[in-house]
């Protein structure tokens, strides 16, 4: 990828560069890794979409990931766009909690799944008259997150309600569907596994489980069927969802480089501070670098205490220096820096030369995920899509 090129240089704000191929290629991962994994058939994969692709824009990913089975999403508004964008398959809403279930009847949103994750939610949907055409309930189980969904004492019982309304000819199917609290621990998912299988053992219906972190885990994977529903959303933009690991360690491709210009450069005296609060000084004379983006597009303030970012074309690291403002960032650039004002910088991915930064790293300067890096991204922050002849 070359962020260099200078259609993508067009305005002073930062861009977040969307390699499509590398979403399909990690989608293509997952099938052979599937694959190895044997089984009587071939599981079937939503592709989660939600908070706009993990912020690699919802027609983008939609674009690259039409391969897999359903594409899995948190609202109607989004099940809306992508019905008027053309994907013409199921389509998995991850959630009704607080919505009246007769928004769900819309014959537009075409063959509809949704999670039934609290009692209220069942209850609403058993009070709706009309038959749901197209539409297939799975029964969220609360396990060891215990956030949503029912637990081991409501769960067959609250099961059995909803295959009365599958045998009224009101829902067209009912399954079980599970999300893991813990999915990065092997031990803790396995039991997580375990309790599921006993759950829902001896109900009919098919089974909808797994996210990134238990996918690409290297605890062995179950023997998945046909009826079998995975889930699979970090993965595919090229992340890990396991500590210590990045995304290219595992053999995924990276779907996105994130990039500002350097604004301006100035002068900084040993001693002196430079940001909000002193929060950098400077242990010799140095240059300062002004950097065109901030926790107003989405950058988080704490990246000051770790970060670091790679500067210009051939990427090196300059460390940054001093609380992440709204809408820029200062970095050290060193006594003589070659750069110049103008230049881009890359808060993560990779730079002309190849040189790369893995949004895992960065996100663990801050104390957290690559799944909040990447979706915290703001409207301000472009996202502009790497030309094939690139």
């Amino acid at each position: 990828m070359n962020p260099f090129r200078p259609f993508w240089l067009q305005g002073p704000g930062p861009w977040a560069c969307i390699d499509p191929t590398a979403m399909a290629h990690n989608l293509n991962w997952l099938w052979q890794r599937l694959l190895r994994n044997g089984g009587q058939a071939r599981p079937r994969l939503w592709t989660v979409l939600k908070a706009e692709a993990y912020g690699h824009g919802l027609n983008h990913a939609l674009k690259a990931l039409g391969d897999a089975d359903g594409v899995a999403l948190a609202s109607l508004e989004d099940v809306g766009r992508v019905r008027r964008q053309g994907w013409t398959g199921p389509v998995l809403l991850l959630s009704t909690t607080g919505m009246d279930p007769a928004d769900l009847s819309d014959p537009a949103f075409g063959e509809l799944h949704f999670v039934v994750d609290d009692p209220a939610a069942l209850e609403r949907l058993e009070q709706v008259p009309a038959p749901f055409s197209e539409r297939h309930a799975w029964l969220r189980y609360a396990g060891h997150l215990r956030t949503h969904g029912f637990d081991d004492k409501r769960y067959a019982d609250a099961y059995q309600r909803l295959q009365a309304l599958v045998h009224a000819g009101r829902l067209a199917g009912a399954g079980h569907f599970h999300h893991y609290a813990a999915a990065e621990d092997p031990g803790a998912l396995a039991q997580e596994r375990q309790a599921f299988d006993a759950v829902s053992a001896g109900l009919p219906g098919p089974r909808c489980t797994e996210n990134s972190a238990a996918l690409c885990s290297d605890a062995p994977l179950p023997s998945f069927d046909a009826d079998h529903w995975l889930r699979a959303g970090l993965l595919l933009y090229g992340a890990s969802a396991l500590p210590g690991r990045s995304g290219s360690e595992l053999g995924l491709r990276p779907a996105m480089s994130l990039h500002a210009r350097l604004l301006a450069i100035r002068p900084v005296a040993a001693g002196e501070t430079v940001g909000y609060g002193d929060s950098y000084r400077a242990p010799h004379d140095t240059n300062v670098g002004v950097v065109g983006i901030g926790y107003g597009h989405g950058i988080p303030r704490d990246l000051w205490r770790r970060g670091q970012l790679l500067a210009g074309r051939d990427g090196r690291p300059v460390r940054v220096a001093g609380r992440v403002a709204m809408d820029c960032l200062t970095v050290d650039l060193g006594p003589q820096p070659p750069d110049q004002p103008g230049d881009i910088m890359t808060l993560w991915g990779e730079t002309g030369a190849g040189a790369a930064l893995p949004v895992e790293e960065v996100a663990q300067a801050c104390d957290t995920i690559a799944a909040e890096m990447l979706t915290r991204l703001t409207a301000r922050t472009a996202l502009v899509v790497r030309p094939k002849t690139a």
